[in-house]
């Protein structure tokens, strides 16, 4: 374990009818959701780095961690901070800060890398119409809007960097050396979060469950998220193994352990080479208690 690096967890998720993140209103009467063009020309819905971690954040609040609160700037149009407390507070120390409130900006880099959830099937158009009644009673007019939807499979991907975790690095203006065991609690909470994730944005009407329903992960000796540009679906709509192989294969030098987990009868169908999630995510915790022991 001594030249282990870091964590890398590529996840692939299913949104049957969903809304997750809204962009800038193309219209008054149109809610739309984040978009990104492809090569192929066709748009790709996509829910933000940002929201994910927000998503695990309030995850990580739920099962009982106390969050860093969010305070407001000192400075004329400086920006909200939250305590920079790391010592204290799990999402300080797992996903950084910044505070320009002092002489000197006080600031910490997320040991915990986290990509956007892109979506693998294109946009097609589908509008959810809707009319809010709530004016009506007072002599108003129904207020008539339509919003994106978009049904697919979507693939993210986070990167744990270990040996940053409850660690300041030289130069920091902030106090931070915990224990191990201390550590290795809160990447443990941080792994129970992604496996739980659950976006805390337009569930109201939009209900969706992006935990993971498949994983590729990998205990590496370098800081890579290897993974992440490997998640692809065949024909069948089975995750391609093939790619998923190859990539552990180009990546062996710098591999310590992986694991590839499925949600078993999810997909068209099981393959043997993933185990169920449950071990999986099992082996990605027996990881973190080897490396902080």
């Amino acid at each position: 374990m001594k030249n282990v690096k870091a964590i890398t967890i590529t996840y692939l998720t299913k949104a049957s009818f969903s809304s997750l993140n809204g962009a800038d209103k193309e219209a008054d009467n149109i809610v739309s959701i984040k978009k990104i063009q492809m090569d192929d020309g066709k748009e790709y819905p996509y829910c933000s780095s940002q929201a994910i971690r927000r998503a695990l954040r309030e995850q990580l609040a739920t099962m009982g961690w106390e969050m860093s609160e969010t305070t407001v700037a000192k400075q004329k149009k400086g920006a909200a901070s939250t305590l920079c407390e790391p010592s204290k507070y799990i999402d300080d120390d797992l996903f950084g800060f910044m505070n320009a409130d002092s002489k000197k900006t006080i600031k910490r880099t997320s040991p915990v890398r986290v990509s956007p959830l892109i979506a693998l099937n294109p946009y097609k158009g589908d509008m959810d119409f809707g009319t809010n009644y709530m004016s009506v009673k007072s002599g108003g007019t129904p207020n008539i809007f339509e919003t994106e939807i978009h049904s697919g499979y979507y693939a993210g991907t986070i990167l744990i960097e270990l040996d940053r975790v409850g660690e300041k690095s030289e130069g920091d203006l902030y106090q931070l050396n915990l224990p191990s065991i201390e550590k290795k609690r809160r990447v443990i909470a941080l792994i129970d979060a992604l496996q739980n994730l659950w976006i805390v944005g337009r569930q109201s009407r939009f209900l969706t469950d992006i935990s993971p329903k498949f994983i590729a992960a990998a205990l590496m000796k370098v800081k890579n998220p290897i993974f992440m540009e490997c998640i692809a679906l065949d024909s069948n709509g089975n995750v391609d193994m093939t790619l998923i192989k190859n990539t552990i294969e180009d990546f062996s030098p710098q591999i310590a352990d992986y694991t590839v987990g499925e949600r078993k009868g999810f997909f068209p169908k099981d393959t043997d080479f993933a185990v169920t999630l449950k071990d999986s995510f099992e082996k990605i915790k027996s990881w973190v208690e080897k490396y902080y022991s």
